[in-house]
């Protein structure tokens, strides 16, 4: 998802915990992403540092505890959960193995290869059941996928990502695609960073996946403070988006209702967040009530008849997909599980273990080798805002997340039950059962029906 570093704004959406960490690509301000291959990998990141910072945006002063990989060492390297490619050394791994004194363990496959070896769209659209909408709708919707920097080959990159699957291009030339900043400004763009540049290139390559005749909207905010990219996100709203995608996450504050209020309340659209990717525990802005918060999975082949299997993602005690009963935010009126009495994370799940993972193309700075395999909820949750753009333009006075409540234990859901994401008190916040539970939320699509109003 995202990391935080210190920030005038919060992490996702407004200004509450300095700077987000991505959550699942190659972002450096995002939470964990991981890849196929991860099991040879280090562990996700280490304990808090016991330090504060102060956000310096609201009229409130709001102090958090940043984790101790939540600001890169240096410009273009990936904050600790963000990234972790099939193959290679990655300054993730290099970072846990100088903190344990110990030599880096390289992860095999290679990093990149001359084609794509994880899941591409027809696999995608296969698992959830969506090959014939993704052919025939999506015309005339946009998603926007809001991310921190500049990727300055975004748009070269999907092309090839596009091309090589058969799917049509989506140019600024044919009005398919548009970069711009937080502001709106198509020239005037933030400072280009090679870490966020991994987690654009997942979020717009998983839109394309699942909604190929979707147009997309790249928003990119000027930092990774929450209010820099909950300003981006108001700025993609105003640009006429309604599907938003948020790949990046952070720890919940007092401060988080105030974010929910400023960045995202906008009936009508529908806003995916990345539940996070280091196992159990609420990040915020998923458990906003405003917003639909995506959990992970771990997807396989199956002989059975829908083809496709999941459970849980969880990697290990500190890699996997996040869950949690928020601190701060209030219950939406059709969250119903009684163990819960605020928001409950997460809503509905997808694709996210990297040992499943999708296949990604970016070629910018030291960490865009070409093609490679990706996992984390920064792929689950484009995959959610596309299947939301499949099924048409929300109600103008909606709260989309609501949608897949209506639809809670029919076909139109794939009921994810076996699986956890840690070790909590009450079952079903980090163990998927029958029916809702926080890893995997209502479960997976098994179509367009529990995502239209």
């Amino acid at each position: 998802m995202r990391t935080e570093t210190p920030h005038s704004t919060p992490h996702n959406s407004g200004q509450r915990h300095a700077n987000w960490r991505r959550i699942g690509s190659a972002a450096a301000a995002t939470a964990a992403l991981l890849v196929a291959g991860l099991d040879t990998a280090a562990q996700a990141s280490a304990a808090p540092v016991a330090t504060t910072t102060t956000a310096k945006s609201t009229s409130t002063k709001v102090t958090y505890t940043p984790e101790s990989c939540a600001t890169p060492k240096k410009a273009g390297y990936l904050t600790c959960n963000a990234l972790r490619v099939t193959g290679g050394v990655t300054a993730f791994q290099k970072q846990q193995a100088k903190e344990r004194g110990v030599a880096p363990k390289a992860v095999s496959p290679k990093a990149s290869s001359a084609t794509p070896t994880g899941y591409g769209p027809s696999d995608l659209q296969s698992a959830y059941g969506l090959t014939s909408a993704a052919a025939s709708n999506g015309s005339g919707e946009t998603i926007a996928i809001v991310d921190a920097y500049d990727d300055p080959n975004a748009e070269a990159d999907l092309a090839t990502y596009r091309s090589y699957y058969g799917l049509s291009a989506l140019t600024t030339a044919n009005g398919g695609f548009k970069k711009v900043s937080q502001t709106g400004s198509t020239t005037s763009l933030p400072t280009a960073d090679s870490g966020w540049a991994g987690e654009i290139s997942l979020d717009l390559d998983m839109a394309s996946a699942v909604c190929p005749n979707c147009k997309i909207l790249l928003v990119e905010a000027k930092s990774s403070s929450m209010a820099n990219l909950g300003t981006a996100v108001n700025e993609a709203v105003k640009l006429g988006a309604k599907f938003v995608s948020n790949s990046y996450g952070g720890s919940e504050s007092s401060s988080d209702t105030s974010y929910d209020s400023s960045y995202f309340n906008h009936p009508g659209v529908a806003i995916t967040v990345s539940a996070g990717d280091e196992g159990y525990g609420a990040e915020y802005p998923a458990t906003s009530r405003y917003v639909t918060a995506v959990g992970g999975t771990a997807l396989s082949t199956s002989s059975a008849s829908r083809g496709w299997t999941e459970k849980v993602w969880n990697t290990s005690s500190t890699e996997g997909t996040g869950s949690g009963c928020s601190a701060y935010d209030a219950k939406p009126s059709w969250q119903t599980d009684t163990g819960c009495t605020k928001r409950m994370e997460s809503d509905v799940s997808a694709v996210a273990d990297p040992a499943t993972g999708v296949s990604v193309y970016d070629t910018y700075g030291s960490d865009g080798t070409g093609w490679n395999t990706y996992g984390g909820t920064s792929a689950s949750a484009p995959i959610i805002a596309a299947v939301y753009a499949l099924a048409g333009t929300p109600g103008s006075s909606d709260y989309p997340a609501q949608y897949p409540y209506n639809a809670a234990g029919t076909s139109a859901l794939n009921d994810v039950t076996s699986g956890s994401n840690g070790t909590c008190s009450t079952s079903y916040f980090c163990t998927a059962k029958s029916g809702y539970d926080g890893p995997t939320g209502l479960g997976t699509p098994a179509g367009l029906d529990a995502f239209t109003g």
